[in-house]
């Protein structure tokens, strides 16, 4: 169960063996990116087929998140890991396009949509 009194939380679950999960909610900034760094460094190895990071719990995406989640996708890239970001929210969405980021990341609406990209 998420840290009711921290900034950010990431819950790991996985679609498939392969395909993991990171639900993130809360606030990502400067004093808790780290909720996110830590898991994509642990997650984001060789062996998977993808990390797909759920934003849908974000209130407030600020550049701290941002950048980890750009590390996120950098590493996913050395590795072969397709790296899949799930936006839909305005605190979310906002900061991601406004940034370019959205040209970057594979943007898709909810998990389900992320899970059919993986269903085969």
């Amino acid at each position: 169960m998420p840290d009711p009194t921290a900034l950010a939380t990431v819950v790991v679950d996985r679609l498939t063996p392969d395909v993991v999960v990171l639900r993130v909610s809360g606030e990502l900034d400067t004093t808790s990116s780290g909720s996110l760094t830590g898991p994509l460094e642990n997650h984001v190895t060789e062996g998977l087929r993808a990390v797909v990071v759920d934003l849908g719990g974000v209130r407030f995406l600020g550049s701290a998140g941002l950048e980890a989640l750009v590390l996120g996708q950098q590493r996913a890239s050395k590795t072969g890991v397709e790296f899949v970001v799930v936006a839909s929210t305005r605190a979310a969405l906002r900061p991601i396009e406004a940034t370019g980021l959205d040209a970057v990341f594979t943007i898709v609406r909810s998990v389900d949509e992320a899970a059919q990209r993986f269903s085969s």
